[in-house]
């Protein structure tokens, strides 16, 4: 192993530390020890130890998403999340799987938005090899990228897609509201996962260059948590990462949050067995205040038995075998959605009345205080427990820093959070949930009319080239 490693071994000056703060006005009811500091070649590290179990977390986030993508070459940022489990420069194929799992620990990596993540779990003594790998990955992954590895991993990609939205029942539904959501060609309206037409088209030097831009020391954070010496792991890191060149200079698009002036209904015809309607609204991004209070409200609407929506719709009318209600935030955007899904014999026009109901009395009153505790104590518990295990904590600390500059900003979240009132709530719904929403019915193959009020809704099939969707005039 010791031979392995030194294959990656780099020398650099060494870089200055930076005890991290808390952001003023952080709540002090939850900490996480850590500090941060940012090597010269750019890279961001934070290091917080914690003894509670043999373990150790490396997190690498690189700040490239979809929306860093462009029309006619979606799905690369999810593509390499394959493509990065394939060896590189110093690690044969299969060897990151036997270095990670095969001593008991885990690796993975995931895709949204607005980030890419990869990260292992190990036993403390393989924070070296966790931390190699991550590097070799970031500075030489392209040494071992040819036309063979790409292909196969392109092939699995739309596999991928084909198994998880083409042919998943509903699968299609998040696509179709983007493209009514967001303006044609918006950063925000294509999906994670890609076009299959996109993919199909793309060649081996398009995503090296993708990768050149984006996944390098300058546009990277590294987080590392678990059982560790700090000392120790700021040597690891400078050894392994510190010799690595910086990277392209990043143009980030100019993202206009969308604003819909009308609503817009659409029908999508499905291989289903019941119908479903789906509402959406445009809100506000994870880094605008409002996102607090639409959290609770998510939480009032649909998180139990007793919350306004699901006890209206699901238990006293019997209308609806279930539904849900929650606020989604990205970097530079965000929505509010409604998923309903009817008991047989209900329709969703009759659906979308009660649901229209049950938010104009919620507009009027606001939440009562009873509501407000239920809400509370369901979100507080929700974000403690997310910071239980050490990946939890370094995807935490990894946030903060890649969109805040502060990797404590989570205390500023929890304040926040708690601070919530049941008038923000009544403010937020009267702000967001308004007239001009989308509306998207997906029903069974050839009941177009059993979508909510179908003879106002636009029916929406898809492209013969297997990717974007085509919106059928009335």
């Amino acid at each position: 192993m010791g031979a392995v490693l030194l294959a990656a071994a780099v020398a650099a000056p060494a870089a200055s530390a930076q005890q991290a703060r808390p952001t003023a006005g952080g709540s002090s009811a939850i900490r996480i020890p850590h500090e941060h500091y940012r090597l010269p070649n750019g890279l961001k590290v934070i290091l917080a130890p914690d003894r509670s179990a043999p373990q150790v977390t490396v997190n690498v986030w690189y700040h490239v998403g979809s929306k860093n993508e462009v029309v006619g070459r979606t799905g690369f940022a999810h593509l390499f999340e394959h493509v990065m489990f394939t060896g590189s420069g110093n690690v044969a194929y299969g060897l990151h799987d036997r270095l990670t799992e095969g001593v008991g620990g885990n690796n993975n990596g995931t895709t949204n938005t607005d980030r890419t993540n990869y990260y292992e779990t190990v036993p403390s003594n393989y924070l070296e090899t966790a931390l190699w790998l991550e590097s070799d990955r970031m500075g030489f992954l392209l040494d071992k990228l040819d036309s063979a590895k790409f292909a196969a991993q392109r092939d699995i990609v739309q596999n991928e897609r084909r198994q998880g939205v083409d042919n998943q029942p509903y699968g299609r539904a998040f696509e179709i509201q983007n493209i009514a959501m967001y303006p044609v060609n918006h950063p925000y309206s294509w999906p994670v996962v890609g076009y299959i037409s996109d993919l199909q088209a793309a060649s081996l030097e398009d995503v090296k260059d993708f990768f050149r831009t984006y996944y390098a020391p300058g546009n990277a954070s590294l987080a590392v948590v678990g059982d560790f010496e700090p000392a120790e792991a700021r040597r690891l890191v400078q050894k392994y990462f510190g010799g690595l060149e910086r990277g392209r200079p990043i143009a980030r698009p100019r993202i206009t949050p969308p604003r819909l002036t009308s609503e817009r209904r659409l029908v999508y015809e499905d291989r289903v067995q019941v119908p479903r309607l789906y509402l959406r609204w445009p809100t506000v991004s994870t880094k605008h205040d409002d996102s607090y209070a639409l959290q609770f409200l998510g939480q009032v609407l649909t998180a139990s038995r007793t919350s306004r929506l699901t006890k209206a719709l699901v238990y006293d009318q019997q209308s609806a075998a279930s539904v849900f209600a929650g606020q989604g935030g990205a970097e530079d955007v965000g929505s509010f959605s409604i998923t309903i899904t009817p008991r047989p014999e209900h329709s969703l026009t009759a659906l979308e009345q009660a649901t229209d109901s049950v938010i104009a009395r919620l507009k009027r009153e606001g939440p009562t205080a009873d509501e407000m505790a239920r809400a509370r104590a369901g979100i507080e518990f929700q974000f403690v427990s997310g910071l239980e295990s050490p990946l939890g904590k370094a995807d935490m600390l990894n946030s903060g820093l890649v969109y805040f500059n502060n990797p404590a900003h989570f205390q500023t979240q929890y304040t926040k959070l708690r601070a919530v009132t049941a008038a923000d709530v009544r403010r937020v719904a009267n702000t967001y949930l308004t007239p001009h929403r989308v509306v998207l019915s997906i029903v069974p193959t050839g009941k177009l009319t059993d979508a909510a009020r179908a003879e106002a809704s636009t029916r929406v099939t898809v492209a013969p080239d297997g990717g974007r969707y085509i919106m059928e005039p009335k």
